[in-house]
């Protein structure tokens, strides 16, 4: 049986040849996320790549991660937690619906302008990543559709409103915002302005939508009774 690896100090320290015999976690996530951009996928990188980019040996890498999956989850999970907090911000900010809906959308399309690698993760891994990463991005969309759920129905009672189905509109927005930015990924910095415009609009709708079926949940099923006539 091998000895079990020792426990590493949250310092790295460097090597006469240059690599770092110790490193964080945290450390090999830097590293991975400065090899990442618009068009470069977390799918794409190889662990010796990222082991190169972070001044240790390859086999280095396995103290702190089982595999490269393992290591792009964490990526993940950080884009997820980082822009739920940015988002989170700008709707406490907020304090109507018309300015909650136009302050998440400005935020939302600030970070993808400064061409925010943690946001490219979660935009192109929900779509071309494998199936562990799609899981990891849904998940992650899961918890953005729960504090947004709550943030409606918030506002709703403020506003002596009502929803219709909270779950499935937070879900609806989140799920149009994201697949919207994947959009604006490939759109020269020019275009993102129309496009939050567009976006704003939309959500509008979605909003409006959702607060007549709950004035009127008959209309709904009027609906599908024609659709399926």
């Amino acid at each position: 049986m091998t000895n079990p690896l020792p426990p590493e100090p949250t310092t790295a320290t460097t090597s006469a040849a240059g690599r770092k015999p110790v490193i964080s976690r945290d450390d090999v996530i830097a590293a991975a996320i400065k090899l990442l951009g618009p068009h470069r996928s977390v799918s794409s990188l190889s662990l010796r790549e990222v082991a190169r980019e972070a001044g240790i040996a390859p086999n280095s890498f396995y103290r702190q991660f089982r595999d490269m999956d393992e290591l792009a989850v964490a990526l993940i999970d950080l884009a997820g937690s980082s822009l739920r907090q940015i988002i989170g911000e700008a709707r406490q900010r907020a304090r109507t619906n018309r300015s909650v809906v136009r302050g998440s959308v400005e935020a939302f399309m600030a970070q993808l302008s400064r061409d925010d690698r943690l946001l490219h993760i979660l935009l192109r891994e929900g779509t071309v990543g494998s199936d562990a990463f799609k899981q990891a991005v849904d998940r992650q969309l899961n918890f953005f559709e729960e504090e947004l759920q709550g943030d409606l129905m918030r506002l709703a009672a403020a506003n002596q409103t009502r929803l219709f189905e909270p779950a499935l509109t937070a879900k609806a927005i989140t799920r149009l915002v994201f697949a919207m930015g994947a959009t604006a990924m490939d759109l020269p910095p020019e275009r993102l302005p129309e496009l939050a415009e567009q976006l704003i609009v939309m959500v509008r709708i979605i909003l409006t939508g959702t607060r007549a079926l709950a004035s009127n949940p008959q209309a709904l099923q009027a609906d599908l009774a024609s659709l399926n006539a």
